[in-house]
């Protein structure tokens, strides 16, 4: 194995050289200086997002999408509650304007089903939960302030 008999060179910080014959310390000398970007062995930063930084921005958005979601799911309760209350209002008004065009008491029989309930009667349809529960009739006349209808 053989070796290269060439002068060795060594550059140092700030542009001075060390060598061991003058002419070449001359001919580098005569050389411009390296910019600074190759004097400091900078690293750029690369543009764009990495990995980590857009899964943190994915999770940030599907949390703000849950939140979302969760306070239209409550909003669509509030508004299927608000439905059901006008049902039981509709058919509570329609017990009472029965009992008083008939000059009924409190306690007396009442199929509210037929004869409250159906076209040319108090209530043209049967009212229908909007949370998909069901309605329960009462049987006779409520007194004042009992439901003649129950929603579950």
């Amino acid at each position: 194995m053989t070796y290269s008999t060439a002068p060795l060179i060594s550059v140092l910080l700030r542009d001075r050289v060390v060598a061991d014959d003058p002419s070449l310390v001359d001919a580098l000398m005569a050389l411009p200086p390296a910019p600074e970007a190759m004097k400091k062995n900078i690293r750029k930063q690369p543009k764009g997002m990495t990995l980590l930084e857009m899964t943190v921005v994915i999770l940030v958005l599907l949390s703000l999408i849950g939140i979302l979601f969760t306070g239209a799911r409550a909003w669509i309760r509030g508004s299927d509650k608000a439905g059901c209350i006008i049902n039981i209002r509709q058919v509570q008004i329609a017990v009472r304007s029965y009992q008083n065009l008939n000059g009924l008491a409190d306690g007396n029989a009442l199929d509210i089903a037929s004869t409250l309930i159906g076209s040319s009667n108090f209530i043209e349809s049967a009212p229908v939960c909007p949370s998909n529960g069901s309605y329960t009739y009462a049987t006779t006349i409520p007194t004042t302030g009992t439901l003649a209808m129950t929603c579950s």
